[in-house]
């Protein structure tokens, strides 16, 4: 009994340690980059700091995100607002995001998008879900989980670099988004380690050159899921 209690009291502290490196890298990674991406956008594009907290901002956005007539850049770069206006407008906005992130969840299904309009998406659940535990199950309920690891799995015809690098970088940021999903949340970290060929996706993606970004987030993955221990 003693063993196993130490054992016990030693795995856990261990589990405690790297949330909380998992914690300071993400958090390290939103204040240098992401953050710093969204207060460019907003300081450009939102008029006032008093209104962006306001529903119809959402509702306004929303109307953008979910017009099929309009070019589909467009509507990712409202996506991309609405995720900003969730990130400072704190768990409310976190609430009224979530009515209009279903449509980002549609959207990103379509493989055809241009790798600067995933991007834009997949900013926009980052900045939702990130530290908001009530974002990251909603994420999980949306099923945003198989269509981000849907992204691992797309093989892009073009040999050229420039091409190729664009999507990878795709998929990098496929990468944070699991991630933030995945701190603190065991149901998600479950839900990845079942997927029998995300541990492969990961060893690829985890020896590309991820200069430019704090962490190697692939690599933060595979340690966060356990398949180190496989």
């Amino acid at each position: 009994m003693s063993k196993a209690h130490t054992y016990y009291v030693q795995f856990s502290t261990q589990i405690y340690q790297y949330f909380v490196g998992l914690y300071q890298r993400l958090q390290k990674f939103w204040n240098v980059t992401v953050r710093r991406i969204f207060i460019k956008k907003k300081e450009e594009d939102i008029p006032s700091v008093e209104s962006i907290f306001h529903k119809e901002k959402f509702v306004v956005l929303g109307r953008v995100l979910k017009n099929q007539s309009l070019a589909i850049e467009k509507r990712a770069q409202a996506a991309y607002r609405i995720g900003l206006l969730a990130f400072t407008g704190g768990p409310t906005a976190g609430k009224y995001a979530t009515e209009h992130i279903k449509e980002v969840a549609s959207l990103l299904q379509n493989h055809q998008l241009a790798p600067k309009v995933k991007i834009l998406l997949l900013q926009s659940i980052a900045c939702w879900c990130y530290l908001n535990p009530t974002s990251q199950r909603k994420a999980k309920n949306f099923k945003f989980i198989p269509i981000l690891v849907r992204i691992f799995e797309y093989r892009v015809d073009s040999v050229i670099k420039t091409e190729i690098n664009k999507h990878l970088l795709v998929k990098f940021w496929a990468c944070y988004v699991l991630s933030v999903m995945t701190c603190n949340n065991v149901s998600c970290m479950k839900e990845l380690r079942d997927l029998s060929n995300l541990k492969y996706h990961l060893q690829i993606l985890a020896a590309e050159n991820w200069s430019g970004w704090p962490e190697n987030f692939a690599e933060v993955l595979y340690f966060l899921i356990g398949f180190h221990r496989n």
